[in-house]
């Protein structure tokens, strides 16, 4: 597993247009509630959704026009240099996040690892996790800088995050936190985002089919809308609006070069596991067969467990 001692390194006034990025939130609009690992199998037609939203920007072969701005931003890139003591950073992800009226934090957590060969598009989220936290694949983990940037400020909505790793007590970036970013290790580093307000008096829930996107009438104003009815309409200002970049980091081109053949297949990580397994005394095996049963992924958690964070929170994911 990586664990870096170091708290990320917290820039100012990281975009110089912000009506720029306005732009691209309007341009690249609807957005839908986050699903993924956090709330697998969640039902269309079932309101268990907070008022978290998310798309990406960039991502495999998606780039959205404007998305440069942070894709390659320069003082992003040295900080993520200076962090890693790196001389090669590939970004590679750009994803946003708007959030609003969010009574509960979102899950303490680290990122989804990569390794060379492996990644989500062609491995089960779960095994990737369980090869993550079981320590036998950090010969072909590929290290993965992170940037949070965040737009706004709203009520509440700080970050907690354990860069002493999860049996140390939480940092928090909170309060002034406009046009500020985060650059470090959230693959290895645990993180969690706190209560988001301005909160409704009541919890309010939205389908997966749910959108947000500008109203579209000159207010400026943008609406939840879930199956044809507006659950919420407010100002841009009252969600909180972020931005996180991605990059893959190499120590030199030539160590990048010499290790990109040193790949995974699934009959590799298979095998790893089956012989840590085996000298475990554990029966378990892993049936490629059967990847996809769920009886996988609670036996691979039960001898690969992930961390609780000291000082974590409950979570609005809590019971998925």
């Amino acid at each position: 597993m990586i664990h870096y001692a170091d708290p990320p390194i917290l820039l100012h006034d990281v975009v110089d247009d912000l009506d720029a990025v306005v732009g691209m939130l309007e341009r690249n609009a609807p957005y839908h509630p986050l699903g993924g690992w956090f709330r697998p199998g969640v039902e269309a037609d079932r309101p268990t959704s907070t008022l978290w939203f998310q798309k990406d920007w960039v991502h495999a072969d998606l780039a959205v026009p404007g998305s440069d701005l942070f894709l390659w931003h320069a003082r992003v890139i040295e900080a993520a240099k200076r962090f890693y003591d790196a001389e090669v950073v590939v970004p590679h992800t750009l994803y946003v996040n708007l959030m609003t009226s969010i009574e509960r934090s979102g899950p303490a957590h680290t990122d989804n690892p990569k390794f060379r060969g492996r990644d989500r598009a062609n491995t089960p989220m779960f095994l990737l996790r369980a090869m993550l936290w079981s320590g036998l694949f950090d010969r072909w983990s590929i290290v993965q800088a992170t940037s949070i940037w965040w737009m706004n400020d709203v009520e509440e909505g700080g970050l907690l995050y354990w860069p002493e790793g999860p049996d140390k007590p939480p940092h928090r970036h909170a309060d002034a936190m406009a046009n500020t970013a985060l650059v470090g290790d959230n693959h290895g580093m645990f993180h969690q985002v706190e209560p988001v307000g301005p909160f409704a008096k009541e919890p309010i829930r939205v389908t997966p089919r749910a959108e947000l996107a500008p109203v579209g009438d000159g207010s400026g104003e943008w609406a939840v809308r879930d199956r044809g009815v507006v659950k919420l309409r407010a100002p841009l200002d009252r969600f909180r609006v972020s931005v996180l970049w991605k990059a893959d980091i190499h120590p030199t081109e030539d160590e990048r070069r010499r290790l990109e053949q040193d790949t995974l297949s699934l009959e590799d990580v298979a095998r790893i596991f089956d012989a840590d397994l085996a000298a475990r005394g554990v029966d378990l095996r892993i049936d490629l067969a059967r990847i996809a049963d769920p009886g996988l992924k609670d036996a691979l958690a039960e001898f690969y467990p992930e961390a609780i964070p000291i000082g974590a929170r409950p979570s609005t994911f809590d019971g998925y």
